[in-house]
């Protein structure tokens, strides 16, 4: 997102002065842009009657008699609430954010540029189905027919007449199809997997031997944390759930040592606006999602259950909405509803009136890092300097001049590392780990090649079994998501999709010279061959960025770097103790194991603590907060608070000496992982302080961290532990991706919301992380919560972060933002009877 706007601050302070404190003038400003939700509107290209229906939260339900109409009239509800959302997000995903706010965020379009999503969004048009194609241009059609209405700045958002005042030429460009595309690809980068992973291993070579660096990357606990998928393997005709596998090689390939040379390209990957919100550049990105059997359900069908982990924001990423033909049939088969993004036609997650599906990250390792060899406009490949593909783009600068920015390509993929100053200065120290030169660095990347990931939303859409569902996630290429699956028949099911990557050597763990051809990629894991479920004997499946299958039983690499399964096994635990001796779980049921704040590392952790000597405030703390602490970490919690910040004092004194910024711990299950090992180990390495002339063990760390978590918090919350609330430093604000970091207070206060104490943690079940770096503060969360019940819809519950307005002062602006923080919910109505009978708004378009 951008970053402060300084150049805008000079300007909306002067009109906040002169201008806004007029109070019918500020009225008439923020209330201009609010939708018509009643009456009738005449459209352009319809051609039948649609209506809309609308509840109190504002969630709104289309219904139509073709495809065409209903996908136009979903363009044209998302413009209504969401325009200035959308504009925002195609101008980053084209690169070309400088055009609304001047040189600010030249970084940002510079990367994104040489990345070429927009170009490859235009490049993937002719590969889609020809109805996916109809239905991009209905939905295109939608937001032109709402930004022919809406011509004025007041018109489109409260946003348009701040940027008015500092680009006032500034004019939305109609929409376009491939505008929608584009967002798959920020999708896709803030869903990129390992990348953060690759670079810390190459940020943290630089301070240590690759030994102690690996025991910073542990192995995934197979033996503890069962991964997704515990049965099968590939045989003659693909993945075979009844399989039992063959010897299967699980040594890691040979990989070239990384350095501390190329990994100063993070900065360019770090330059990104995160759209979907991962401030912890791929660490955070996480989900929950589970299915339950009806053996095991209250009313003998399945339950499903999904919260994806990402960044929170002002509005929420997602649009909840209700997508139905009036009378279902083969030429107008879609009764869908879920979660949306604006910007984009169909449901992304959701139900239709037979089937329910969920998603979370499944991390494939689908990007390496390429060192390259380069001489003026060429590069070395296999002992031949190939020419560079290169190419001019153009940023215009709103209030400046154009810039000219010179992207160059080898064969593996853009030099990323021509876009950040400085990034070549790093690389000569290439020579002394490689013994080898290295000028720049490039990108790989599945995203970066045209696929078919629209037509997958649409099959999804319309899927009425789980053959129909499987084809669907054939065409889910990127970014390849875990798929849990439940329908009316009572089947459950689990697919891994997306176009992974099959290496010749290497196991995309480091970054790779370029020049040699030793690690290219041959080929992709083919669908038919990736992991599968269909109603295993336990009845459920549980997902959560956990390993999906133990490599002994399978014959690729997926990646190296899952989540180390804490949440999963947490979800796991609860589910088998719900469900034995006959035991049945249901729609409460899940929605309180969404919520669950137990803390997995405590049970390690704690008994260590409190057998570590000690005197003076910090020892009564632990001995008043954490002897008999049941791990729970609610937001009224005080132990979770103290456990907390021991946490996170302890990370930083114990690796940041060892570690360049960039490599040192921001939390969550891997440093658990990490810490769980060394503290078998009293006199290891890492425990010793390198800045003091003593050799610090284990115990001096754990008290040292009490010490200094005491100190912090009777700083920050009084000296009476009694008084310390976990929620009053875990707090949530709702910020607005562009005018809320504006740095000017007023404006501020005009988008942002919060904060709001929130329960959880980073490896909880109810996944509220935050950077142990930084504080305190959430920066990732679930960014929504669904429970469908297959049994009956209207039974099913969702709820999103804010609301389903965009406009500041709306009463849908944030409404839902204090249920999700309490962990309430809403129901998810689907019948339309009961979406009429919920109705407090209705629109009907007609055709023009």
């Amino acid at each position: 997102m951008p970053r402060p706007f300084t150049w805008l601050a000079r300007v909306l302070t002067v009109l906040l002065v002169l201008g806004l404190p007029l109070a019918g003038a500020g009225v008439w400003s923020v209330r201009a842009s609010f939708p018509q939700l009643e009456g009738e509107l005449k459209l352009d290209g319809l051609k039948g009657k649609v209506t809309v229906y609308r509840d109190k939260t504002g969630i709104p339900h289309i219904y139509a008699d073709s495809p065409e109409d209903l996908f136009l009239a979903q363009g044209y509800v998302h413009a209504q609430d969401r325009f200035f959302e959308m504009d925002f997000r195609r101008h980053v995903t084209a690169g070309r954010l400088s055009e609304m706010f001047g040189s600010a965020t030249l970084t940002e379009d510079r990367v994104i540029r040489t990345m070429g999503w927009r170009r490859v969004a235009e490049k993937e048009l002719p590969l889609l189905d020809k109805q996916t194609r109809r239905y991009l241009d209905a939905y295109a059609g939608g937001v032109n027919a709402w930004m022919r209405r809406n011509t004025g700045f007041a018109d489109r958002s409260l946003e348009y007449v701040l940027l008015r005042a500092t680009n006032p030429d500034y004019r939305p460009e109609p929409w376009k199809s491939a505008d929608s595309l584009a967002w798959l690809k920020a999708m896709a980068w803030d869903l990129r997997s390992n990348m953060s992973d690759e670079i810390g291993r190459a940020l943290a070579a630089s301070r240590l031997p690759r030994d102690r660096v690996e025991q910073l990357w542990p192995g995934y606990p197979y033996d503890t944390n069962q991964p997704i998928v515990t049965r099968g393997s590939v045989g003659e005709r693909g993945f075979d759930q009844d399989v039992e596998p063959k010897k299967v090689d699980t040594e890691p390939s040979g990989v070239a040592p990384a350095t501390e040379a190329l990994t100063r390209a993070a900065e360019a990957m770090r330059a990104v606006p995160s759209l979907m919100g991962d401030p912890a550049g791929g660490n955070g990105i996480g989900s929950n999602s589970w299915v339950v059997g009806g053996e095991h359900t209250a009313s003998g069908k399945p339950l499903l259950s999904n919260d994806p982990h990402l960044g929170p924001g002002m509005p929420s990423v997602w649009y909840q909405a209700g997508l139905h033909c009036r009378v279902k049939s083969p030429e107008c088969p879609f009764d869908v509803t879920g979660f949306t993004f604006s910007g984009v036609p169909g449901v992304i997650i959701g139900r239709n009136d037979k089937i329910a599906w969920g998603f979370t990250n499944l991390g494939p390792d689908v990007a390496d890092l390429y060192l390259e060899r380069i001489k003026d406009d060429s590069y070395l490949s296999m002992g031949e300097w190939k020419p560079l593909t290169v190419r001019a783009e153009t940023i215009k600068v709103a209030g400046g001049t154009d810039v000219r920015l010179k992207v160059r390509d080898t064969m593996h993929g853009p030099i990323i590392s021509d876009v950040m100053e400085n990034a070549k200065d790093t690389l000569p120290g290439m020579e002394a780990t490689l013994k080898e030169r290295a000028d720049a660095v490039a990108l790989k990347w599945t995203a970066l090649e045209p696929g078919r990931t629209a037509d997958a939303i649409f099959a999804l859409n319309t899927a009425q079994d789980w053959q129909q569902f499987r084809t669907a996630a054939s065409k889910f290429e990127v970014p390849a998501q875990n798929l849990v699956y439940a329908d009316t028949e009572g089947n459950i099911g689990y697919q891994a999709p997306g176009r992974i990557p099959v290496r010749t050597r290497g196991d995309g763990t480091w970054p790779v010279p370029g020049w040699t051809g030793d690690y290219a990629w041959q080929s992709t894991i083919p669908f038919n061959e990736l992991p599968s479920l269909r109603n295993p004997p336990e009845g459920y499946i549980v997902t959560a960025n956990n390993a999906v299958i133990d490599p002994a039983r399978y014959p690729y690499t997926l990646t190296r770097d899952w989540a180390y399964g804490y949440r999963s096994q947490r979800i796991l635990e609860r589910l088998r103790e719900a469900v034995k001796d006959g035991g049945t779980v249901d729609v409460a049921a899940m929605s309180a194991l969404q919520q669950d704040s137990d803390n997995g590392f405590a049970e390690f952790l704690v008994p260590r603590l409190l057998d570590v000597e000690m005197a003076g405030p910090a020892k009564d703390a632990r001995d008043k907060l954490l002897r008999g602490w049941d791990h729970t970490q609610g937001a009224e919690s005080g132990p979770a608070m103290y456990f907390n910040a021991v946490w996170r004092h302890l990370l930083i004194e114990t690796f940041n000496d060892d570690l360049p910024e960039g490599a040192r711990p921001q939390g969550g299950d891997r440093w658990f992982e990490v810490v769980r090992v060394m503290l078998d180990k009293p006199d290891e390495a890492f425990w010793n302080d390198t800045t003091t002339p003593r050799a610090e063990t284990r115990d001096d760390m754990l008290r040292r961290a009490m010490a200094r978590a005491y100190d912090e918090l009777n700083d920050r919350l009084g000296p009476d532990v009694k008084d310390w609330r976990w929620g009053d430093l875990h707090s949530l604000e709702l910020v607005h991706q562009t005018f809320g970091t504006s740095g000017i207070g007023p404006i501020e206060w005009l988008f942002n919301r919060g904060p709001f104490p929130v329960a959880g943690s980073d490896d909880a079940v109810n996944a509220a992380g935050w950077d142990v770096q930084d504080g305190y503060a959430v920066s990732w969360l679930p960014s929504m919560r669904m429970v469908v019940d297959l049994a009956d819809p209207d039974k099913s519950r969702w709820i999103n972060l804010t609301g389903a307005s965009g406009h500041a002062f709306h009463d849908n602006y944030w409404d839902q933002a204090p249920l999700w923080a309490r962990g309430e919910t809403i129901p998810m109505l689907a019948r339309q009877d009961s979406v009429e009978k919920a109705a407090t708004h209705t629109l009907t378009l007609s055709p023009r």
